[in-house]
């Protein structure tokens, strides 16, 4: 009899001993969970820009996301085709991404009307307040910020420095996508520029 209470308390221990251990693995995992992968939409009127996009990975590199690792992308290129972008838009936003980095105001537009919840990063947006996209640069409010390149303030200051460099020169032509309101707006101040420096 002392025998056998002898086995069944080892069997006991031992019992024990593997819960505890399976309990302790269970708990060590639990605190070190599997790294989330966080998805990257890219919206952009135009096709990939190489030199743009290969700086973005390479600091998102620097700061510890690697694609493959914990970032993947989600790419949603129209082309030159801006009718297409209100789907892409719609698409990462179905495909429950995290963020969406729109490139050009027509891909910021876009994004902007297919979600108001999901952060909205622009690139590439000449005049954003002027535009509608955001309340002000300092406070942008929303789910939209990002950088302004600046374009329209720029726009004629541009044409005086050309009218510096070429004294002689009467008539400019200026081509701009009407559809998009960041180079209508462009567009405009070069040619308030122009009539006083007429």
């Amino acid at each position: 009899p002392m025998l056998h209470k002898e086995k069944t308390m080892n069997k006991n221990i031992v019992f024990f001993a593997l819960a505890a251990f399976i309990m302790l693995g269970a708990i060590r995992a639990d605190a070190q969970p599997a790294e989330k992968v966080h998805r990257i939409g890219i919206l952009s009127a135009a096709s990939e820009v190489p030199q743009f996009f290969a700086a973005f990975r390479e600091r998102l590199r620097e700061l510890g996301h690697v694609e493959g690792k914990n970032i993947s992308f989600e790419r949603r290129y129209a082309a030159g085709d801006v009718d297409r972008l209100p789907g892409f838009a719609a698409e990462l936003v179905k495909e429950q991404v995290d963020v969406i980095l729109a490139v050009t105001v027509p891909a910021v537009l876009a994004a902007k009307k297919a979600t108001t919840t999901v952060p909205i990063i622009m690139y590439g947006v000449p005049d954003p307040v002027g535009i509608g996209l955001v309340e002000s640069l300092a406070s942008p409010g929303g789910n939209i910020t990002g950088l302004s390149t600046l374009g329209v303030d720029l726009s004629g200051k541009r044409l005086e420095l050309l009218k510096e460099t070429i004294p002689k020169l009467a008539r400019v032509a200026v081509l701009w996508n009407a559809s998009d309101r960041g180079m209508t707006l462009m567009s405009e101040r070069i040619q308030t520029a122009g009539q006083a420096l007429a």
